[in-house]
């Protein structure tokens, strides 16, 4: 069967088409729309360069010396130049996939016809990509305006020869790749150095992944959110619709009506109803609100996210053969501060999640102490807790901000940066740590589930708990339970517990109880 294909530069890209992309199940093509704008484009270029009148980084240098004139036979020794001198990235590269993913969303951008690159140069970047070449780029040294610079400059060395590539799964010098392959390097033309490295796209491919993850983190926390309230016999009441109309955020409203559908049919609920309990911890009672900030947020970088991805973010651009624009628009900082509030959020699902499983341990309510009854001998699950603690703290400490700090650089013509590549980096590892903090939290939920039996949950839940034993034996004494937790952390990881639902769900023919669920999906 063949490849859908995706029409870069005319066609919305959207997160979920990108990753669709990076991953190989569509393919990018340039119509013959886009190649006509291309190539009317670089003609622009063409005839200022001919003309000599100084447009910013066309024949002139770059940064501070944008008053420095460069010559017509000079333009194109200026370009590779231009991607030599900055490439001075630092630290370990980034993976293989979010250069992929900067690879397409670059192409996607040039291919819009505002920036004066060549036909042949775009031809050459989806050839690296059909070909599985795929530059390497360090994962330091942007501060995230006049764009991602230095992770650009690398990632478009190959085009030139230089630099290294991911290959036959090894790093190589680009000459290896080229060689086996039989393929030349490319002489950039006027301009090109310059669209090539000014632009976001280190910040947003990272903004595409925290996206992605943090989707995932907040639809696995509130399955297992949910599985922690029936293991503890949790009150359904903080949970009821009549309770949060009044109080209307799309976040609350949606995670709710999401506990709801998953407690359908649960005969631990039926039998709690008549307790005395008066009302549960805000770990259990709040679910609706602390997870739903966090959706909110989302939504928030949803709509951002969509926005930049069909964005013209080098510079200068061309307008049109009387109109070229030195402006601003590779600026990170939308994303960079919306990055920093998704890094937040991912946090507080995990300093949540962490108060559950310490909640979980006091013992009570039809659960021993520990999660296990032979205690004293044993420790139980005591220092399970002390990991997800320790990851709950080192996200806290992750919190910070980048995008508050700005160090002029440029000689002070750049003296207002974004430092939005530390804000994605930060979001990604964070999230990193919530997948882990959440696969702690499943052990101990399915640990207390046991503890109900011979009463049941519903069907979307105890589908969950077998999957869970599936691959994790109830407890009755100490064990290694570093094996346990990295089972786990591959559940989050690899989405079975959501696809379990999803099967769960198709089979029962239930719905979720929320008319947000599509807004909340899209991607």
């Amino acid at each position: 069967m063949s490849t859908k294909t995706f029409a870069v530069g005319e066609a919305t890209l959207t997160g979920q088409i990108a990753l669709q992309l990076a991953n190989g199940y569509l393919k990018p093509i340039l119509t013959r729309s886009a190649k006509e704008k291309i190539n009317a484009s670089s003609e622009l270029v063409a005839q200022i360069v001919e003309k000599g009148a100084p447009v910013y980084g066309i024949n002139t240098g770059f940064g501070p010396l944008c008053t420095t004139k460069i010559s017509k036979e000079e333009t194109q020794i200026l370009q590779s130049n231009i991607l030599q001198s900055h490439s001075v990235g630092v630290g370990e590269p980034i993976e293989e996939l979010l250069s992929r993913l900067m690879l397409i969303l670059k192409i996607h951008v040039l291919a819009k016809g505002f920036s004066g690159i060549q036909l042949s140069t775009l031809e050459m970047m989806l050839w690296f990509l059909d070909n599985d070449v795929i530059p390497v780029v360090p994962s330091q040294g942007s501060v995230g305006a006049s764009g991602d610079l230095a992770p650009l400059s690398h990632l478009f060395l190959p085009l030139i020869g230089l630099g290294k590539v991911h290959f036959k799964n090894k790093i190589v010098p680009t000459q290896i790749a080229f060689e086996a392959l039989h393929k030349k390097p490319i002489q950039l033309s006027a301009k090109e150095g310059l669209a090539l490295i000014n632009g976001t796209q280190f910040i947003l491919a990272h903004a595409i992944l925290v996206s992605q993850k943090l989707k995932s983190c907040l639809d696995q926390a509130d399955i297992i959110g949910a599985m922690m309230l029936e293991g503890l016999q949790g009150s359904i009441k903080p949970f009821y619709k009549e309770l949060h109309t009044l109080r209307p955020f799309k976040g609350n409203l949606h995670v709710a009506g999401r506990i709801r559908t998953l407690l359908q049919g649960s005969e631990i609920l039926e039998d709690h109803i008549d307790c005395d309990r008066v009302q549960d911890p805000y770990s259990l009672r709040c679910i609706p609100q602390v997870h739903g900030a966090s959706r909110n947020t989302w939504l928030h970088l949803k709509e951002l996210l969509q926005i930049e991805l069909n964005s013209v973010t080098d510079n200068p651009v061309i307008i049109d053969k009387d109109l070229t624009i030195s402006g601003g628009s590779f600026h990170g900082q939308p994303l960079a501060m919306a990055l920093d509030y998704a890094a937040l959020a991912a946090s507080e699902l995990g300093t949540i999640s962490d108060r559950r499983i310490y909640l979980a341990l006091e013992g009570g309510h039809g659960v021993p102490q520990l999660l296990m009854n032979n205690t004293g001998i044993n420790s139980g699950y005591m220092i399970l807790q002390y990991t997800s603690a320790a990851l709950a703290s080192e996200n806290k400490s992750l919190c910070y901000p980048a995008s508050a700090d700005s160090i002029p650089t440029s000689l002070g013509q750049e003296d207002h940066v974004s430092m939005g590549s530390i804000s994605g980096r930060k979001a990604l590892s964070i999230l990193t740590n919530i997948e882990k903090i959440l696969a702690i939290e499943l052990l101990t939920a399915a640990q207390a589930f046991d503890f109900r039996k011979p009463l049941k949950s519903g069907p979307l839940l105890d589908s969950v708990h077998q999957l869970v034993r599936s691959k994790v034996t109830f407890a009755k004494e100490d064990r290694v339970f570093a094996e346990d937790i990295e089972t786990a952390i591959g559940l989050i990881q690899n989405e079975d517990i959501l696809r379990t639902v999803a099967n769960e769900m198709q089979t029962h023919s239930l719905k979720w109880d929320s008319n947000l669920t599509q807004e909340f999906n899209l991607f």
